[in-house]
C-alpha cells in the first residue's frame, strides 16, 4: 500500500461511531483529504521519516531489549512479531493520551477504507461504542437492521450465541458483517426489557446513498446529505439543480447524524450555499494558520436557508454548519452538534502495516470559534424525544419548513 498522508478531523467517544453500516471506520465523526486533492489542498504527500535522535537511543535500547527477553524467555514460543510490533504501535499512540490519535491494524484500517466506498455489505446500522458493547445509534433507512426492528440504543451483547463483552469494535464488526444472502443472529439488550431480544437478520448489500432530496409541501426543497464522500459532490450538484429548477420558496439542509467525511468534499458542499469568503480555519500548536476559502459559482447561494444539526451531526458536518452560521446564510435548526474540532493526520505505513492518525491541529469556524467538545448551537433549538421517534413526527424539520414558508 502506498505511503499516503491524508487530514481526518476525527470524533468520537473513546470508541468509535461509524459512516456507513455497522462499522468502526474512524470516529463519530471524521474530515479526510482525498489523495488526488492533497496537494490542491497545501498537504505533502510524504513528510519524511521521524527518526530517533541520539537522546532517544537510550529508551530505544529498552525497547529491544524488551523485545528480546520476550523472545527468549516468553513461556509460549514462538511469539508473532507482527501482533508484538502493532501492539507497540498502539501502545506508543496511546500513550498521547488524546482520545482521537490512534493506531489503526491492517483489517481495521481495511474496513475504515471499506467504508468510504458507500457499497457494503451487512444489517445496515450507525453504531457506537457502549463499554463492552456496540450501541445502536440509528438503523438505516431500508436496511435489513431496520426490517428486523433494531433501534436507537439497543446494545449488541451476542453475535451468533458469542457474547461480545471483552472484544474490540473492529472484531465485533467483523462478526455482524458477512456476505450478501447469509444471516447473522444478533441478542439484542434494550432499555426497558428484562430478557435479551434476538433477531435473526439477513445481510444484503447495501447502498448508502450521499445525498437525497425531494419537495415537500408549501414549495419548500429539501436535500439530506448523509456524509462527505467521493459521490457526494456531484450528486448534491445534481439534486439542487433539479429542486432550484421547481423554484422553491426555501431550502433546507438536513446534516443530522452525518459523522463526516472527506476534506475536499466539505469545502465543495458549502460552497454551493456559500458564495464567497472565510469557510474554516486550522490552527497549529505554533499558532500557524492555513484557511480555506468558499469556491466560486455554488448553485444555492440565493434561496433562503435553514440547515439541520443535531448530537450527530460531527466534524465535516460541523464545518458547514459553522460557516453557514457565521456568513449569516442561514438559520440552524435543531440540537447541539457534536462537537469535534481536531485535525488528525492519517498515514498509512509500510508493508501494509496499517495506518497512524495523530492530532495536529485544531479547526475553528470563520469566526475563530472553536467546537472542540462544545459543538454548535442552533440558532433555534427544538429537541427530538423518544416519544417523536416512535410517533415518527419530526419537529425539527416541521420548524424547517414554517421559518421557510412565514
Amino acid at each position: 500500500m502506498n505511503k499516503i498522508l491524508r487530514t481526518l478531523l476525527t470524533c468520537g467517544l473513546i470508541v468509535v461511531t461509524s459512516t456507513a453500516l455497522f462499522t468502526s471506520g474512524f470516529a463519530v465523526g471524521h474530515l479526510t483529504a482525498r489523495p488526488e486533492a492533497l496537494p490542491r489542498l497545501g498537504l505533502p504527500l510524504d513528510s519524511g521519516d521521524a527518526r530517533p535522535t541520539a537522546a532517544d537511543e537510550k529508551l530505544m535500547a529498552s525497547f529491544w531489549e524488551a523485545w528480546d527477553l520476550v523472545h527468549e524467555e516468553y513461556v509460549e514460543q514462538p511469539v508473532d512479531d507482527s501482533k508484538l510490533a502493532q501492539g507497540a504501535i498502539r501502545g506508543m499512540i496511546a500513550a498521547l493520551g488524546d482520545p482521537y490519535s490512534s493506531y489503526m491494524s491492517p483489517t481495521e484500517y481495511e474496513i475504515a477504507v471499506a467504508d468510504q466506498s458507500g457499497e457494503l455489505e451487512g444489517i445496515g446500522a450507525y453504531v457506537e461504542g457502549a463499554g463492552d458493547y456496540l450501541r445502536i445509534v440509528s438503523p438505516f433507512p431500508g436496511s435489513p437492521a431496520e426490517a428486523a426492528g433494531l433501534r436507537p440504543g439497543d446494545l449488541v451483547v451476542q453475535v451468533d450465541g458469542e457474547d461480545m463483552a471483552g472484544l474490540g469494535e473492529v472484531e465485533i464488526i467483523s462478526r455482524i458483517r458477512g456476505p450478501d444472502g447469509t444471516t447473522v443472529r444478533l441478542a439484542i439488550q434494550r432499555e426497558g426489557e428484562t430478557e435479551l431480544l434476538e433477531f435473526d437478520i439477513v445481510r444484503a448489500q447495501i447502498h448508502i446513498p450521499s445525498v437525497e432530496s425531494k419537495m415537500l409541501e408549501g414549495g419548500v426543497a429539501y436535500v439530506k446529505v448523509n456524509d462527505f464522500g467521493d459521490k457526494t459532490t456531484p450528486e448534491l450538484k445534481t439534486a439542487l439543480q433539479d429542486l432550484l429548477a421547481q423554484k422553491p420558496a426555501g431550502l433546507i439542509l438536513d446534516l443530522r447524524n452525518n459523522p463526516g467525511g472527506y476534506l475536499d468534499t466539505a469545502i465543495e458542499v458549502v460552497s454551493q450555499f456559500i458564495a464567497e469568503g472565510l469557510v474554516m480555519r486550522e490552527r497549529f500548536g505554533d499558532g500557524r494558520e492555513r484557511m480555506y476559502e468558499a469556491l466560486r459559482h455554488g448553485l444555492a447561494t440565493e434561496p433562503p436557508l435553514v440547515v439541520l444539526i443535531n448530537h450527530g451531526s460531527a466534524s465535516a458536518s460541523e464545518i458547514v454548519a459553522g460557516a453557514i452560521q457565521d456568513a449569516q446564510r442561514g438559520t440552524l435548526v435543531g440540537e447541539q452538534s457534536y462537537g469535534k474540532g481536531s485535525v488528525q493526520n492519517w498515514r498509512d505505513l509500510r508493508g501494509d502495516n496499517g495506518a497512524v492518525r495523530v492530532t495536529i491541529a485544531r479547526w475553528l469556524t470563520p469566526n475563530g470559534r472553536s467546537i472542540h467538545e462544545l459543538g454548535i448551537t442552533p440558532d433555534v433549538i427544538v429537541e427530538m424525544t423518544e416519544a417523536d421517534r416512535e410517533a415518527k413526527r419530526d419537529p425539527q424539520l416541521d420548524k424547517a419548513v414554517e421559518l421557510l414558508t412565514k
